[in-house]
């Protein structure tokens, strides 16, 4: 079981178990397939525009 939490200019976007299962697995599943990564534990992802 994962928790997901997701927030967008510093507010939190509330998800539904299917949503949050869709995109959890989604990106543990790109993370698994780099080289290096084993057992993951904890994710962290920040993305800032530029513009």
């Amino acid at each position: 079981m994962s928790e997901i939490q997701i927030k967008v200019n510093d507010e939190e976007i509330p998800l539904t178990q299917f949503p949050a299962e869709i995109i959890t697995q989604t990106i543990l599943g790109m993370l698994k397939a780099l080289r290096g990564v084993e057992d993951i534990k904890e994710v962290e992802i920040t993305i800032k525009s530029t513009k």
